[in-house]
């Protein structure tokens, strides 16, 4: 249908209401309906229009979020995830006018579409698009207000992960040494030849293969995988005829666990050991008991273990003969290394008569904490030991000669630069910016001051963090008029939007040049004018092209250069002067600046011969579209091998766990971490004679630096210090520290709260209907939770679930909801354990009512909901196991 007859069908539609009789078309238009609007077919049929209803409240999000959606989403990238709930032709359209207009017009088109559409799974379809492309605009599309919370124990989730949110640094993997000692890449894999070790290797392996649990401790690019190859080996083949060792090696990333896996099987399957890995990726598809009980060496992801030590899988660490924890520095809170060493440490203060396996751990730096002094970084260090429940500390310092052929230090510099001395481009931007704050202010006060302007630190992380913040408190506001709050909220997303933008340009200005943050925002407006182009966005519009003028001249006026870029761009002719065959990795905060600086590189006639790549994460945020792993990797096989390609310009990401070639220069670029960080990313410059410099405007940046520069050098010298202790004397130090930690540990978890045996109702949270009593829960496997009785099974209704599983005993078959029609709230899933069928239920979806008093609480987890918990016995359910299966297979849609 074109344009016009849209529009004359809208405007003689009256007409045709008033003459057609639908009864009388309804069936030839069946087929139709079905191929394309199968959701509104079904409801026809049945007369039935509740689901489509249902979808209204998604529909008015959606409605507040454009925005936001169109701002921050390539359509193009979520499409084929979300193509099953549009028809084919929407589809086609929205490509079309990605290419024609834009990707904020093509993310206009594709709101329209999904507002349209009658697939009742569209919004939970849209939010696992946005999870998978890792999209900001995913915090703010909250399909269900409980899908936030990471359950370690729950099917639903797809990966087992640990509760807590933190930060872990991480260690390069060192593939690059091993083919040093090995066969090139070239050859066939069944060419794979004994590696050769350094005598500084065997060195770092001795204390461990003399049976000792030991931290090695050695630089980024030494080697120390290959350290834990010659540790295992020996370790297995120590064991006389009729007994076996096991080994387990821990590795936090993926891809570093992905990289040891390959390496292990490498070296250990042409010597006959049996060689498996199991991460959170896999850990739902594979029997981990199967898995350990039938190789000897077994790699992890550490967060697998815990889960499988907590649900009595794998019943006690005695059945690993060896331990090897990667980057072992994070054993510290509650990461998951920790917590298996809990374990350990539990099982050796309480006298167990198990064995208990020898540890390892691997570093490049052990860390110094909040350290003042050495004394301080010796007690630091010992914590650590106790933690891994290791005696020995592991440097180089028979073979430092042979080292440091290997592994070169670099030289670092510091290099103070100055500010723009006058800033009008940052003058008009803020002035433009106060405005916009102005116009959402007047909306604030509309609301009641529920939303505040907290602060005016433009160009900073912090006032992207207001922005975020308001953009979350708005998506689940709520009015009585919802007209009122459809406007409302959809003016405040617009405003924020800009906000971002603005707030961008000035990082982009601050770092990089002024025409860089100002073709910035000429990307931005020109896709919005492409898009739907609102009231309030051709006013904001209109404000921005009323400086255009000026901001174009002021931009190109060579008396507002950055001097950060002049300095930068000296160090880099300099550097290439001295050594044309230098090597630059160039680390900067964030991606738009990433895009800036290789723009100015090409653009300068003094660096063009560079030939810059870049490297950045893989999640998307803004305007920043992420690399894919496989981008990612070609980046580097090019930086590795041509010799044309002279700098990478790259964000943390490149000093995370992804192993690249030898450089011989490292600047970073107003960036600093802390002493571990600072050791691994100064470790990218391995080549003999190479550089780092610190390039920045911020006196505080450079005091941190040679503050990381100085507890650096206390750890070491603590290190030396534990080195020279009596191993007996260390070994005391160390089980005292044990025994207090523990007592701290054990103090601080709450006492066993008495179970409260008085029977309960459970309702349902959002439609309070009565499900169930608490008398009739019972737990299966420590971990989850079923109703037993017929009853139940008439108060939900099952639908297949979209992603069947299995896992262990359990195999995930379908979705459970509220049987009320008005409510189809989800309660859980259903699934098949062992012999019976039965539905495990979650908590959170429930309102748990006292029968006596009527007051009613809600709960986050099982482990927060105090009753008497029942296990699951088969016995109850023996008889009717039968009907049971067919009963609940006779309620799937």
């Amino acid at each position: 249908m074109t344009a016009e007859q849209r529009r004359n069908l809208h405007a003689f539609g009256d007409y045709v209401r008033k003459t057609l009789d639908p009864t009388f078309i309804l069936s030839y238009m069946a087929p139709w309906f079905r191929d394309g609007y199968c959701g509104l077919c079904e409801a026809i049929e049945s007369w039935d229009f509740q689901k489509i209803e249902k979808l209204e409240e998604y529909r008015s999000l959606l409605r507040r979020l454009q925005p936001e959606f169109k701002t921050t989403i390539n359509p193009k990238d979520i499409l084929p995830e979300i193509a099953e709930c549009l028809i084919s032709q929407e589809c086609e359209e929205i490509l079309q006018i990605c290419s024609s207009k834009g990707l904020m017009a093509g993310a206009e088109k594709m709101v329209e579409c999904l507002l349209r559409s009658d697939k009742e799974n569209w919004p939970k379809t849209l939010k696992l698009a946005l999870e998978k492309e890792e999209s900001r605009f995913s915090e703010l599309w909250m399909v269900d207000k409980g899908a936030e919370d990471v359950k370690m124990k729950d099917l639903e989730d797809d990966e087992m992960k640990t509760c807590d949110v933190q930060i872990f640094y991480k260690e390069e993997p060192e593939n690059q040494n091993l083919s040093q000692n090995s066969c090139s890449s070239s050859e066939a894999p069944h060419t794979y030849s004994p590696l050769k070790p350094r005598k500084y290797q065997l060195e770092l392996a001795l204390p461990a293969q003399n049976g000792k649990n030991t931290i090695i401790c050695a630089p980024t690019g030494c080697g120390k995988t290959f350290v834990s190859l010659l540790i295992c080996e020996h370790h297995l083949k120590k064991f006389p005829r009729g007994r076996k060792g096991k080994v387990v090696f821990f590795a936090i990333q993926l891809p570093v666990y992905e990289q040891q896996k390959s390496v292990f099987s490498k070296h250990f399957e042409r010597l006959g050991y049996k060689v498996a890995g199991i991460s959170g990726a896999t850990s739902d598809t594979v029997c981990v008991e199967q898995i350990v009980e039938n190789n000897d060496i077994i790699i992890l992801t550490p967060q697998i273990l815990v889960n499988c030590l907590t649900n009595g899988t794998i019943p006690s660490l005695s059945v690993f003969t060896l331990m090897i924890f990667d980057e072992c520095h994070n054993t510290s809170k509650q990461h998951p290394y920790n917590v298996i060493m809990f374990n350990y440490l539990d099982r050796k203060l309480g006298g167990s008569s198990d064995s208990l396996p020898q540890v390892i751990g691997l570093t490049a730096s052990v860390g110094v904490g909040d350290a003042k002094n050495k004394a301080e970084a010796t007690e630091y260090i010992c914590k650590l030991c106790a933690s891994l429940d290791t005696s020995v500390i592991a440097t180089v310092r028979d073979n430092l000669e042979e080292l440091e052929e290997v592994v070169y230090k670099p030289q670092k510099f510091f290099r103070k630069v100055e500010l723009r001395t006058t800033d009008r481009f940052k003058c008009i931007i803020s002035q433009l910016m106060m405005e916009i704050e102005s116009l959402a202010k007047s909306i604030f006060e509309e609301l009641g001051g529920l939303f505040q302007i907290q602060n005016s630190n433009f160009g900073t992380q912090k006032y992207e963090q207001w922005i975020v913040k308001v953009q979350k408190e708005c998506a689940v506001f709520q009015m009585p008029d919802k007209d009122k709050e459809s406007r409302i909220c959809k003016a405040l997303f617009s405003y924020m939007s800009h906000l971002r933008i603005y707030n961008d340009a000035l990082i982009i200005n601050e770092h990089a040049r002024m025409k860089d943050a100002l073709d910035y925002l000429k990307d931005f407006f020109r896709n919005i004018r492409a898009a739907g182009f609102d009231e309030i966005e051709q006013d904001l519009t209109q404000r921005f092209e009323e400086k255009l003028q000026e901001l174009e001249s002021i931009s190109i006026d060579p008396s507002n250069e950055n001097p950060k870029l002049r300095d930068l761009c000296f160090i880099l002719q300099e550097e290439y002067h001295l050594n044309p065959e230098t090597r630059t990795i160039l680390f900067v905060k964030t991606r738009a600046l990433v895009d800036a600086l290789k723009k100015w590189i090409k653009e300068n006639p003094k660096l063009s011969f560079l030939k810059p790549s870049i490297l950045t994460g893989r999640g998307k945020t803004n305007q920043n579209i992420g690399m894919t792993l496989p981008a990612q990797k070609c980046v580097l096989d090019t930086f590795r091998t041509d010799k044309d390609n002279k700098i990478l310009i790259t964000t943390s990401v490149a000093d995370e766990g992804i192993d690249i070639a030898q450089c011989n220069l490292v600047i970073l670029y107003e960036y600093v971490g802390n002493v571990i960080k600072m050791i691994q990313t100064r470790g990218r410059g391995r080549a003999r004679g190479s550089k780092c410099f610190l390039l920045t405007a911020n006196a505080d940046l450079i005091d941190k630096e040679k503050m990381n520069m100085y507890k650096e050098e206390m750890m070491n010298g603590a290190i030396l210090i534990l080195q020279t202790w009596d191993e007996a004397v260390f070994k005391e130090k160390i089980h005292q520290i044990q025994i207090r930690e523990k007592i701290i540990r054990d103090n601080q978890g709450k006492p066993e709260p008495v179970p409260d045996k008085k029977t309960k109702k459970l309702l349902c949270k959002k439609c309070k209907a009565f499900a169930c009593y608490t008398a009739d829960i019972r737990m299966v496997e420590n971990c989850h939770f079923t109703v037993v009785g017929d009853a139940f099974r008439e108060r939900f209704v099952s639908k297949l679930h979209p992603k069947p599983k299995s896992f262990g005993n359990i195999e995930k078959r379908a979705k459970i909801y509220c049987a009320r029609p008005d409510c189809s709230h989800d309660w859980g899933i259903y699934v098949r354990y062992k012999a019976f069928e039965m539905p495990f239920i979650k908590i959170e979806s429930f309102v748990v009512e006292d029968i006596a008093t009527g007051v009613q609480t809600v709960h986050a987890k099982w482990k927060d909901f105090n009753f008497e918990k029942l296990s699951f016995d088969a016995a109850e359910m023996a008889g009717g196991a039968q009907d049971l299966g067919l009963q609940g297979m006779g309620n799937l849609e």
